[in-house]
């Protein structure tokens, strides 16, 4: 599963790795392929040369060691057996020579050079090797003391120190080479065999020190004798040619021959009867001789041995050279043909990066651009093809200018497809602001002739209605990137632009409009910021509870001036906020799709042709605050301030000239369509806001006679009753206000008839309006009284 998930993941992942990645891995894989077959070989030689150190600094130390352990173990044996108790001078001088021996072994041990040749289970093989021979100086003690007696309780410390040496020499380093290691291993073997032996020979001198056999002695003699035949015969029949004829020889000699003989001798003789058929000197230096034969013809063998490992490892070197030094020379010949094809491809493949970034970021917008503009593009001098030469990379380039020319063809396509649907949005939007201008103008006209209240207010409805489908086209020309029709010449005061604003919105009667200030507004900018306003007071009125109000406020600064629209509703999320903001400041190109948005879009188009700032944030009510700054440019101090009387306090309408003549209350039904009209007419709107948030407004009594307009009561909902033109100048009353019109407008001729027509529908709905508000408050009041 493992080697399944790794052959998946693998892959994937190298895949998606960059071209110089994947080089750079196809390097290193080569580098350690190389280093890989170098060690292989190199190995071989260090394993020759790690086996050197360990013959020299282990082997040839342990081998004086280990001859001189077997005379020792002799020597202790006849002794013991013949029953002595004083040790003689030549057991001494022995032992004397078997730990010089063993200091020299400890010495060796100690060098740096079998440090670093030797493995751990080597040394620790050694190791147990010095802690067997620790032992022997206690077994010494016991042994002279006379605490030990029997013939194999002698022999056994001995046997153990050998048997450890034994253990070391099958840990040491084997060759690579299968013949050469067989070899070694059947000399480790014959070795074995000479140590039973030397251990034959020390049982025999504790028999003849004692003059006969006993049952056990006899015993192990034949044991000995026997496995010693068997591993000497099976180690010589895997000596090679030469070896094996000098072991031949060394088994018919006159010394090997007679120890065999008397071996058979002392094998057929009865335990406890009668003497030994064997003289005791005559073994020994049978024994003796045999056993110097026999350690001889085994280093010549090792000699051989060795000998064969030089044409090894002269191999060793010269695969070594090959692989180490020809195939270094191939990986740094590899490396610098990968690096030099590396840089040419990754320059290749950066030319048609570049060139593929210059399409996507500058060609395809220009052409755009410049389509959009309605210029004309040649498609082949705007895309030149680009040559990457015949390779690979070049085929990959050449397709890559099909791709080019193909993508600014439907680019060009696109553009002019988009530049046909804008001038279809403006062709449309021209025709429907005509058409919304014409009805406006006949609602005009029906209004003037209408002389019933109800009809008057089914009227303005329509006057309203209209003056709302008259912005969504305005939104369509200022999607189509043009600029709406209506233009004034003039400056505007702020209030009256903010009020031409309210006209456009369906729910004007829940705004709450604050001082605005004597501030005017340069011509050039009223249609568009009265378009902006209107987009943002409608949303603040859609999208915040009908119970609440929106309230619009407005002041100079010192970058401008500032207008606020705040609303109450459930606000808006710290991201949308962020994301409409954008939006507003660095407005996108116009899709067709996105619709949901569209109001952002035509509000940031608006500010972005006369560098209004429009931010939106968080307001403390828990709603939205719509925060637009027009630049100094746009606004201007009004030269003369107005008459305190007429300065429009919060919420409080300006009636234009053909309202103030009235001389009776009007109902608030009334007033409020009769600002709509006027609004539309004289492009201010004057808004009666909800009577819950209108406040009182003191007035002095004026003398009877001078004035028919009563003071008003209270509303239904007993607050005090707003009623237009109160508190009136009589000064302002003898002299109708100039009246801010359109351009058109001002060209705008009435006769005589059509303007008596118009004030006496006025006067008519005005009177008849403040009959039906004193009766309802007489209906109110306690008793029927006012």
């Amino acid at each position: 599963m493992l080697t399944a998930l790794f052959r998946w993941v693998g892959p994937m992942r190298f895949r998606n790795a960059s071209v110089r990645s994947k080089i750079t891995a196809l390097i290193v894989s080569l580098t350690l392929l190389w280093a890989f077959a170098a060690w292989v070989t190199l190995r071989e030689g260090v394993n020759l040369i790690g086996a050197a150190a360990v013959d020299a600094q282990l082997v040839e130390p342990s081998e004086p060691l280990l001859v001189e352990l077997q005379r020792e173990r002799r020597q202790t044996i006849a002794r013991v057996g013949g029953g002595a108790r004083i040790v003689d001078k030549a057991l001494r001088d022995q032992r004397a020579r078997t730990d010089a021996a063993r200091a020299e072994f400890a010495t060796s041990l100690d060098s740096s050079s079998l440090a670093l040749a030797a493995d751990d289970a080597l040394i620790a093989r050694a190791r147990d090797v010095l802690d067997e021979l620790t032992k022997l100086d206690t077994a010494r003690k016991s042994i002279d003391s006379g605490r030990v007696g029997a013939s194999q309780a002698v022999a056994a410390p001995y046997n153990n120190v050998i048997d450890s040496l034994y253990r070391m020499y099958d840990s040491v380093a084997a060759f690579d080479d299968k013949e050469i290691a067989k070899d070694g291993r059947t000399l480790s073997e014959i070795s074995r065999s000479r140590e039973l032996l030397a251990r034959e020979d020390a049982l025999m001198a504790g028999v003849f020190a004692r003059g006969v056999f006993t049952g056990d002695s006899h015993a192990e003699f034949v044991s000995t004798v026997g496995i010693f035949r068997y591993t000497l015969a099976e180690a010589m029949s895997k000596l090679p040619e030469e070896d094996r004829t000098a072991y031949d020889r060394w088994t018919k000699s006159a010394h090997a021959t007679r120890v065999r003989a008397m071996e058979q001798q002392l094998i057929q003789h009865e335990s406890g009867t009668g003497p030994l058929p064997v003289d005791a000197e005559e073994w020994r230096k049978a024994t003796e001789s045999t056993l110097t034969d026999m350690q001889a013809v085994t280093l010549a063998a090792g000699d051989r041995l060795a000998e064969r490992i030089v044409p090894i490892a002269v191999g060793v070197v010269v695969r070594l050279l090959l692989a180490g030094g020809l195939g270094l020379l191939a990986v740094i010949a590899s490396i610098v043909l990968s690096i030099t094809t590396t840089r040419q491809l990754l320059a290749q493949l950066r030319k048609l990066r570049d060139a593929a970034h210059e399409l996507s970021d500058e060609r395809l917008p220009n052409v755009v651009e410049r389509i959009g503009h309605g210029e004309v593009v040649d498609v082949t001098k705007e895309v030149p093809d680009l040559d990457f030469g015949d390779d690979e990379i070049g085929q990959v380039g050449q397709a890559f200018n099909t791709v080019q020319h193909t993508a600014v063809s439907v680019a060009a396509e696109q553009a002019e497809l988009r530049r046909s649907i804008r001038d279809i949005l403006l062709s449309l939007a021209r025709r429907t602001q005509g058409l919304v201008q014409r009805q406006l103008s006949v609602l005009d006209v029906m209004e003037r002739r209408e002389t019933d209240p109800e009809e008057l207010k089914e009227l303005f409805r329509l006057d309203h209605l209209a003056i709302r489908m008259r912005r969504n086209a305005e939104n369509l020309i200022v999607l189509s990137g043009s600029s709406p029709a209506r233009t004034w010449r003039r400056s505007v005061p702020m209030v009256d632009v903010v009020r031409g604003a309210l006209a456009e919105v369906e729910d004007y009667t829940r705004v709450t409009l604050m001082p605005m200030g004597d501030v005017v507004l340069v011509g050039r900018a009223v249609g568009d910021v009265i378009h902006l306003l209107a987009e943002v007071i409608e949303n603040a009125v859609s999208f915040s509870p009908p119970y609440t109000s929106v309230q619009v406020s407005g002041q100079l600064v010192a970058n401008g001036y500032v207008i606020e629209i705040e609303d109450r509703g459930l606000g808006m999320k710290p991201e949308d906020l962020d994301a409409a903001n954008e939006r507003i400041a660095d407005p996108p190109e116009f899709r067709i799709t996105g619709t949901a948005r569209l109001g952002l879009y035509v509000v940031s188009r608006l500010a972005e042709r006369h560098g209004i700032q429009v931010v939106l944030k968080s307001s403390p009510y828990g709603g939205t605050t719509v925060v637009v700054l027009l630049p100094p440019e746009l606004v201007e101090q009004e030269e003369t301030p107005k008459p305190p009387d007429d300065t429009p306090r919060a919420g409080l309408p300006r009636r234009p000239t053909a309202v103030a003549t009235a001389t009776r209350p009007a109902s608030a039904e009334n007033v409020r369509t009769l600002n709509v009209a006027s609004s539309r007419r004289a492009l201010t709107l004057q808004p009666d806001v909800p009577q819950e948030q209108a406040a009182p407004v003191p007035r002095e009594p004026e003398p009877e006679g001078e004035s028919d307009v009563k003071p008003a009561e209270f509303t239904p909902s007993g607050l005090p009753l707003r009623v237009p033109q109160a508190n009136l100048a009589p000064a302002l009353r003898e002299e109708a206000p100039a009246v801010l019109t359109s351009d058109k407008e001002d060209d705008d001729e009435r006769s005589p008839e059509e303007i008596r027509a118009m004030m006496g529908s006025l006067q008519s709905g005005t009177r008849l309006g403040r009959t039906e508000a004193a009766k309802l408050i007489e209906d109110q009041q306690p008793g029927g009284s006012t």
